[in-house]
């Protein structure tokens, strides 16, 4: 199941470097979520179609893959440590590096969860709360 989880997340990657919004919603199990530190929380359909609109190149560089050395009964985990070069739909770029937390059930080659870290300090100096979630927005 790790292998599963692990290609999983390069074809996730791949569907982000491509901003492939299908793809990537594709990736996640039906009623998957997001834990996003720019965002909040939102369902990975909801938040990907919020991405694209925010969104008009990304370039995702892999710096490494860690999987769940410790795994629980419940889910199986793969990290993804990389750098994210974010070209938005006003023109602005910014670029991080982050590490996105990928949750699987046990026997499903789809995210059931992703938690996305990352210092918002310098983001948020960039683009402000243009992006930040409404009230209504969050889950």
């Amino acid at each position: 199941m790790t292998q599963q989880a692990i290609d999983t997340v390069r074809t996730y990657l791949k569907h982000l470097h491509a901003s492939d919004t299908t793809g990537l919603i594709a990736a996640f199990e039906d009623d998957g979520v997001v834990h996003s530190p720019f965002l909040g929380t939102r369902v990975a359909r909801d938040f990907f179609k919020k991405l694209e609109q925010a969104s008009s190149r990304s370039v995702i560089t892999l710096i490494d893959l860690f999987a769940q050395v410790e795994p629980d009964a419940g889910t199986v985990r793969v990290a993804a440590y990389f750098r994210y070069e974010w070209t938005l739909n006003d023109g602005r770029q910014v670029d991080f590096t982050c590490v996105d937390v990928f949750g699987f059930r046990p026997g499903s080659a789809r995210i059931q969860s992703m938690h996305i870290v990352y210092d918002t300090h310098p983001l948020r100096e960039q683009v402000g709360d243009k992006y930040a979630p409404t009230p209504q927005s969050t889950r």
